[in-house]
């Protein structure tokens, strides 16, 4: 079984910043692609970033040159970096890993954290 585990969202004010951390653990063979999404209530759940297992990353316009995606596959651990947060990037951020779980499948499972709250306010 694999777990992802989130950590460090919160409430911080607008031009804040915050750190997000993702870390896999369980039968992790390798990992592939990782992302961020973000879902506010009656909304659909939109990509923030991604980033591959070379390090090559994908950020919504949105979030371009404010946020910063990474990845440390020592430690199977994914982080998001975001500075001079707004308001409107309140919602629940979710991870996302596509894990190789097996030595008998070449295949990889789409796994998710649990999710985790940031509130940008003043």
């Amino acid at each position: 079984q694999v777990q992802l585990v989130q950590s460090g969202g919160g409430l911080v004010q607008p031009g804040g910043s915050l750190r997000l951390s993702c870390a896999a653990s369980g039968r992790i063979r390798s990992i592939s692609v990782g992302a961020w999404y973000r879902q506010v209530l009656g909304k659909e759940r939109e990509l923030v970033a991604n980033i591959n297992s070379v390090g090559t990353t994908y950020y919504a316009d949105s979030v371009k040159g404010r946020f910063t995606i990474s990845r440390d596959n020592a430690k199977n651990t994914m982080f998001l970096q975001m500075n001079s947060l707004k308001p409107e990037d309140t919602a629940v951020y979710y991870c996302s890993l596509m894990i190789r779980d097996s030595d008998y499948t070449a295949s990889y499972a789409n796994y998710w954290g649990q999710g985790t709250q940031v509130t940008v306010s003043s």
